[in-house]
Parts: C-alpha cells; structure tokens; sequence
C-alpha cells in the first residue's frame, strides 16, 4: 500500500494493485512524462517489500543464502539473487548494511515469504528477521538531473558515490538515507529511505522545493527500464536461470556455496546459457488479410505482443524463443520489446504474434536508448 495516498490523489495518481500491494500506474500523459524524466528529474514511490535482518550473525547468515557477498561496512550495498536448488530465481533483492541491522528490499509479493522462510531457517545464529514493509517509504528520484535535484534538498550531506552506496542526511526536516542507484533507467538516479510517518514531508519535498521533478508512476517506469534494457523480476527475472539474462552483477562466484551455486556455475563454465535477453523493434503486419487496415499499429495506442507471444525466425517455423515484456517507447515513438531466444540464434529480422496476427520484428541492440548512465542489469555474456 502506497504510504502517501492522498498526496498521489492530489497529484492526479491512478493506481493498480500489484502483489496485494496499491501503487501508483500514472498520473495522466504517461508518454510525456516520460520524456520530463529523461531531460530532468522524476519522483516515484517504489513498491518495494522491506524485510529487516537484525543480530550479531545477520552478516553471515544472509551471505550464506544470497547470491551476492554481502557488504561488512555500514553504507554499502548489493544487488543479489536468491535461488532455489535449481539455480532459477526466486527473488531479486538490494541488500544494504545499515549499521545494526540489514534492510532488503524485494519484489512486493517476495518480502513476506523471504522473512518467514529466513525466520525458519536461523536455527542457532544470532539472527532476528522481520517483514517491515509498512514501517518504511522509499522514493526513487531519477532522471539526467537527479543529481542536482537530489542536491538541491538534501542537508547534511552530498550526493552519494559509487552505485549502491547510501548517506544519511535531511529532507524538510525528516531524517532519509539516500542510495546511489544502479541506474535500472538508464539515467543518474536515488532512493530515498525514510520512515512511513515521515513520507508525506519527503515526498512534498522532491515534488516542490529545490530544483522542479514531475511526480511519475510504474506505467511510466516499465517504459524507461525496458529502454534501458533492464530486466525486471515479474517479467524477466522469475523463475529463470541468471546465467540466461547475463545478470552478472548479481553473482559473485568466489564467495562461499548457496543454493542454487552449483547448477549456475556449470552454465558459467559452459559459458553458453541456453537463451539470451535481446531486444525487438516491432514492425508492421506480415500476414493481414487484404482488407485489414494495420494503421493502427503505427504510432501511439498500438497493439503490443502479449507476454510470452513467439518469436520466430522464420514464419510458420518452431519458435526460437517468447516476448518477456513489450512497451511503446516514447523516446523512440515506437513499439520495442525484450524477449528470450536461443542463444545461438543469429537472425536479425524476426517475427512475433498479435492478436494472432504474425508482425515483424527487427532485433535490436541494448540499451534501446543511451541515456547518462548504463544500466547494471544489462545483459552482459562471456561469448557470442
């Protein structure tokens, strides 16, 4: 749940629920805020799960489980995995050393099962975990001039570097932690961490004071992620082998076993996952019948491939892979998508369907679009 509704209503917000969880779709005009975002600063309330590790093994105890080592100095963080024990996916999560206690963030629907399942599972350590996703409000300031947005508001202390990495200052009085992104849009961007009782002054703060940042929702962020090439948990990410979407900053594997270790390092050594993340511009009709009128595919509204719609390399032929998400791009005024084909797969000019319709696709490189920064999670793959 949104822990500053009113204010999302005042702003002209529509909601949706995701993971039992009320956030904020858009606030009109998607496609131009869009744009704001990318030339200047935007402010959305992420819908993260929060679980909290508290005790003197909380270190350890969460590094034998994850994917990632986890930091041992207050102020740092990690993007990491947690895998079942066939290396697939269950959850994404940041992990940040706060000092006494760990804050994972995690997918909405992730963080309650993640807490129950650690709880069950401390056994003799010295380890506390709780599901603390209404005690915090966490905003992502992103955008080319988040820096000085961020900059503008922020009392007792700067901007912090490297990504991942997080200061404590103010923002209209309230204490926030901020967190260096690992630019999932493509642009410099923040996370402010604050408490919930504390959101309503934050989030007025970034909205109006210092420097001017559009208020943005999650229809707006799935549109600048893809075009960054960022693969993300519920479309992307579930489920699926890491090695598969070259999420290489989520994996150390020097550090010590965890679940799902070994299945995951077999495909690294092979160095040749069975599929890859690749982007698609979408094309135009190739199989309407003569009196179908396919000029509603050109331009804003048009028909998008459903999740999980084929991929082919040639029509009528085995698909050689399915659409994980598709979006229209308004930075390039064109349907594009992300989408798992077999990993030898070398043809540029592919097709997919629509509405049973089979429609072009022209494989495309990523990011979609070059913002200020490169996104973390873009796939990178030691060979082909």
């Amino acid at each position: 749940m949104t822990v500053v509704r009113e204010m999302h209503e005042a702003h002209g917000a529509t909601f949706e629920e995701r993971g039992g969880r009320r956030i904020v779709s858009d606030y009109g005009r998607p496609e131009r805020t869009h744009r704001a975002v990318r030339n200047g600063a935007g402010v959305i309330e992420m819908g993260y799960g929060v679980v909290v590790v508290e005790g003197d093994d909380r270190v350890e105890f969460v590094d034998d489980t994850v994917s990632n080592r986890i930091p041992r100095e207050d102020g740092e963080g990690v993007y990491a995995l947690l895998l079942d024990p066939n290396g697939r996916i269950e959850t994404d999560l940041y992990v940040y050393n706060a000092g006494e206690r760990l804050l994972c963030f995690t997918p909405p629907t992730r963080a309650e099962p993640l807490a129950e399942e650690w709880a069950e599972n401390v056994f003799i350590r010295d380890v506390e975990v709780r599901e603390a996703s209404t005690d915090f409000a966490v905003f992502g300031v992103h955008g080319a001039k988040s820096t000085e947005k961020v900059a503008s508001v922020l009392n007792g202390a700067g901007a912090p570097e490297p990504a991942l990495t997080f200061v404590r200052g103010s923002m209209g009085g309230e204490g926030v932690s901020v967190i260096a992104s690992d630019g999932p849009v493509g642009e410099e961007g923040y996370e402010i961490v604050c408490a919930a009782d504390d959101a309503d002054r934050v989030f007025e703060t970034l909205l109006i004071f210092g420097m001017n940042a559009v208020p943005f929702g999650y229809r707006t962020w799935e549109t600048l992620t893809a075009e960054a090439g960022t693969p993300l948990f519920e479309t992307e990410l579930d489920g699926r082998v890491p090695n598969v979407l070259g999420l290489r900053n989520a994996l150390d594997f020097e550090k010590g076993c965890f679940v799902g270790q070994e299945v995951v390092s077999k495909v690294e050594n092979r160095g040749r996952p069975s599929q890859r993340l690749v982007g698609l511009r979408i094309g135009s009709v190739l199989d309407a019948s003569a009196d179908s009128d396919d000029s509603d595919l050109d331009g804003e509204g048009r028909p998008l491939p459903d999740s999980g719609a084929p991929v082919f390399a040639d029509p009528g032929d085995t698909p050689i892979g399915e659409v994980t998400r598709a979006v229209v791009s308004p930075s390039l005024d064109a349907p594009i998508a992300l989408a798992l084909v077999d990993f030898e797969a070398d043809a540029t000019s592919l097709s997919t369907r629509i509405d049973g319709e089979l429609v072009g696709a022209e494989r495309a490189a990523l990011p979609f679009v070059d913002g200020g920064v490169v996104s973390a999670r873009l796939p990178t793959y030691l060979s082909g």
